[in-house]
This record gives C-alpha cells, sequence and structure tokens, in this order.
C-alpha cells in the first residue's frame, strides 16, 4: 500500500468512526432540543430568525445556493471544455471530475436521506408550536401519535451544497489551494446550516452528519477515480 492509499484508508475510518459517534450521541441525548430550545423563544412562540425576512434569506438561504450552482456550473464546464481552458487556470482535470461528481453526490444522498427517514423539522414538532411528537432518528413514534404525513427533514439538505463544495480540494495539488477549499466547504456550509438551525428547519444533528456524509463522499470519490492524497 503506498502512503497516499493510507492515508486514504485511514481517512475514511475516521470519518465512518465520527459519523457513528455523532449519531450515537444524538441518539442517546437530547442535545438537539437543549440546543434548539435556545434558539425558540417560548413566550412569544417564534424563532430567532424569521425565515420570511428578505434580506437574511437573501444572505443566508437563496444566495448561497446561487453560489454553489455557479461552482457546480464552472467546474463542470471546465472539466467538460477544451485543455486550453484547464491550462489557462491551471486545473487538474481529474480533480475537477472528483468536484462535480461530490458536488452532485451530496445533495443526492441528502435527499434520500429526507426520503426515507421520516425526521420532522424542529418548528414541525409540538414542543414548538407544530403538530407532530419528536422521535429522533432511531427511535418510533408512539402507537397513539404517529404522524399523518411523513418527515423530509434529515439530513441537511441546504447546507449540503456547501459542505460538497470540498469536493474541490484536487482541482490544485497545492496546499494553500486544499485549505482554502476547506474553508470554503466548511464555512459555506455552517452558514447556511446554522440559518436553517435559528429558524428552526434543522437540528445541529442533521448539520453535522451532513457535512461528515460529504466528507465521506470526497474521500470515497478519491478512491474511485484514484486521486491519492499526499502523504
Amino acid at each position: 500500500m503506498s502512503p497516499g492509499q493510507a492515508v486514504s484508508s485511514r481517512t475514511l475510518w475516521i470519518t465512518l468512526g465520527l459519523l457513528a459517534a455523532v449519531l450515537a450521541l444524538f441518539e442517546l441525548t437530547d442535545l438537539d432540543l437543549k440546543l434548539q430550545d435556545k434558539f425558540y423563544n417560548f413566550e412569544t412562540r417564534r424563532w430567532v430568525v424569521d425565515e420570511k425576512e428578505p434580506v437574511g434569506r437573501l444572505i443566508f438561504y437563496n444566495g448561497p445556493k446561487a453560489l454553489v450552482w455557479v461552482f457546480a456550473l464552472t467546474t463542470l464546464a471546465l472539466a467538460a471544455g477544451p485543455a486550453r481552458w484547464r491550462e489557462k487556470f491551471r486545473v487538474n482535470r481529474r480533480g475537477l471530475w472528483l468536484g462535480v461528481l461530490v458536488i452532485a453526490t451530496v445533495p443526492a444522498l441528502a435527499g434520500l436521506g429526507k426520503k426515507y427517514t421520516n425526521i420532522f423539522c424542529p418548528s414541525e414538532i409540538r414542543r414548538y408550536g407544530g403538530d407532530v411528537a419528536y422521535a429522533k432518528l432511531c427511535e418510533p413514534y408512539p402507537d397513539d401519535e404517529r404522524p399523518l404525513r411523513r418527515g423530509g427533514c434529515f439530513p441537511a439538505g441546504h447546507a449540503s451544497g456547501g459542505f460538497a463544495l470540498m469536493g474541490l480540494l484536487a482541482v490544485r495539488g497545492t496546499r494553500r489551494w486544499r485549505s482554502g477549499i476547506l474553508a470554503l466547504g466548511l464555512g459555506l456550509g455552517w452558514w447556511m446550516g446554522g440559518y436553517q438551525m435559528l429558524k428552526g428547519a434543522h437540528y445541529l444533528s442533521h448539520t453535522l452528519t451532513t457535512m461528515l456524509v460529504a466528507w465521506l463522499v470526497v474521500w470515497l470519490w478519491r478512491r474511485v477515480l484514484k486521486i491519492e492524497p499526499a502523504a
């Protein structure tokens, strides 16, 4: 096994371990609710952030989504376009395809999770003015409180686009580029995910899970494309 392959294997196992630990932590504690309580005013029955406020929605919701689309389309154009484009910007074609695949895969996995996990958003549960009972990921709803509709809130879909930008880390081979892309992906992911938490659209566990899944996808696609990291 080469040094790069060893780094890849170690990173995958560490990420899987962290993902399992995060899921167990929030399954065995009420940390999600305790944190979410701080974002909700039980007297006025309002969240810290009003989801209908246009400026905040532009800065934290629509604007970041548009930015992710710009990165995605630019990456696809450079990957599929003529070689002179990549030479001009000094980018690696295989690294570009890694970015395309990660940006496509992470939101798709988030969408699948939302479809099958049957978890409701904070604003939908009775504790915060909603109409359904609270249940954790592996916890069944009480027989007499089974919701009439399916929940679609786990994991965090909005933040998935931001975290997916971590897939661009191999577009260039410099340490400075990798550090910048990781900062961009993590920063934008939490920028988007934090907004969702403050307006009652997600719990902390949803965003943490999405972040770790995104990082796992990055390394799985790296293996498929045989892009070895620096040892």
